[in-house]
């Protein structure tokens, strides 16, 4: 089985995360979880970003949009990206590593 064009797009980011060494996860959302959660958690030199993977012109649901603004209303960043813009991870690591790290 060929993976989707979404999951390329995670391995993609999880791999930037992974060059920053940076803590995350894949949330599960069925049973007892949040509906809309970004597709991605990760924590980096205390910083948490959510990442939602989208794949061509896909563009987050109005729940998904609903749940990064209470993210950043909570004080974290939640982020949404594809195949043309995961860079937007990659800025943000090295920003924080450039302004916070040890």
């Amino acid at each position: 089985m060929s993976a989707t064009p979404e999951s390329k797009v995670k391995k993609k980011v999880v791999n930037v995360l992974k060059d920053y060494g940076a803590y995350y996860f894949y949330p599960v959302t069925g049973g007892f979880g949040r509906s809309g959660v970004p597709d991605i958690v990760a924590c980096y030199l205390g910083f948490f970003i959510a990442i939602e993977c989208k794949a061509g012109n896909n563009k987050p649901t109005p729940l998904q949009e609903a749940q990064m603004a209470q993210i950043r209303q909570a004080g974290g960043t939640a982020v949404w990206v594809n195949e043309d813009n995961i860079h937007i991870v990659d800025s943000w690591l090295q920003h924080v590593k450039e302004t916070y790290g040890r």
